[in-house]
């Protein structure tokens, strides 16, 4: 295969990663911080505490984290059929990453909050601030360099997460080298594509510890 036919190829599966890496981003980010933000406040201790609620947000979380995302991805198949109905194609496959991802970024959101100062938080109840003020004007504000830490390494692990899904039909870049570069013995596309996946890698960490670094001296 030359390079002018792997170059529409490698631009096709780029384009379908990136946008189930985005839109599983957003719906992670949507759905993860306010259960990361849950099993804080609601933890023995917190601001609103709920300890048997806080118990079963932790149990599923711990779930959520412990099941390999390709067996995630199967048992999920009805649900995912459901929501978008079907169960091929990129669409498809935002479902599992999102289902996935979110008690994963949810763990990263709870360690990033528990590191803000007890003192802040007492600080702002001094002055009879509410929880929710709390929550939005002091809990996340201090941690925000942590949670974005923690979402540039959600990121990355959906863009792993997105290249197995190509073995199932998710399309991407997974699915380009295991139909190319797998079965048709394309070596050299399966390198190639394996070094676009690594560069992706290292702009988005890069980014995210660049964009940390500066929010944390501020």
């Amino acid at each position: 295969m030359t390079w002018d036919e792997m170059t529409p190829l490698l631009w096709e599966a780029a384009g379908q990663t990136a946008q189930m890496v985005g839109w599983s981003t957003l719906f992670t980010l949507l759905f993860g911080l306010p259960l990361g933000v849950a099993l804080v406040v609601f933890d023995r201790g917190g601001l609103r505490p709920l300890p048997a609620l806080r118990s079963v947000l932790g149990v599923l979380v711990n779930v959520g984290r412990s099941l390999p995302f390709i067996v995630l991805m199967i048992a999920i198949i009805p649900f995912t059929r459901l929501v978008v109905g079907t169960t091929i194609g990129t669409a498809a496959v935002v479902v599992p990453l999102t289902v996935g991802a979110v008690p994963f970024f949810a763990r990263l959101v709870e360690t990033a909050l528990r590191e803000v100062g007890s003192d802040v938080v007492q600080a702002a109840q001094a002055m009879g601030a509410s929880r929710t003020t709390i929550v939005r004007k002091v809990l996340l504000p201090e941690a925000f360099p942590g949670l974005v830490a923690g979402l540039t390494v959600t990121v990355v692990a959906l863009i792993g997460y997105s290249a197995m899904a190509g073995t199932i039909g998710g399309g991407g870049l997974g699915d380009l080298a295991v139909r190319y570069g797998y079965q048709r013995f394309e070596t050299l596309l399966m390198i190639v594509t394996v070094v676009v996946l690594v560069v992706i890698v290292q702009v988005v960490q890069s980014l995210g510890d660049a964009l940390a670094r500066r929010l944390s001296h501020r």
